[in-house]
């Protein structure tokens, strides 16, 4: 109860009885797993719509073994210390190895493996 309902009563309090109370409670908990199947329902539906408005706005990077490619130099240097009129980009490299759809092992021109392993997010096809 809230503090005004203690001087001041409200429907709900005058027509509070404790059997309808407890049969109500009793009803919902019936309902329960109806319920839930409800809302699992909603929620795939809800995730569902999400993925085809994602999924219509994503163009495909298809980058495989062999292909040049340039990275991105904010990922590269995550401290920051380049300055605004740095380049964006770096490279181009090499895609040694695919590791697994998206994420790729690059090397220079030379031939020296780069550490890390890199999402395709933060590469772009390098044309001559």
């Amino acid at each position: 109860m809230i503090p005004v309902e203690v001087g001041v009563q409200s429907p709900r309090v005058v027509h509070f009885t404790e059997d309808n109370n407890e049969k109500g409670l009793r009803c919902i908990l019936d309902l329960v797993e109806e319920l839930r199947d409800k809302a699992a329902i909603r929620v795939a539906a809800y995730q569902q719509r999400v993925s085809r408005y994602y999924n219509k706005k994503v163009s495909p990077r298809p980058l495989r073994q062999g292909d040049l490619v340039l990275r991105n130099s904010a990922m590269a240097d995550p401290t920051g210390t380049r300055g605004k009129l740095a380049p964006s980009w770096q490279g181009p490299y090499k895609i040694k190895r695919v590791l697994r759809p998206g994420t790729f092992k690059l090397e220079t021109l030379g031939g020296r493996e780069i550490g890390r392993a890199w999402n395709a997010e933060h590469l772009r096809k390098y044309y001559q």
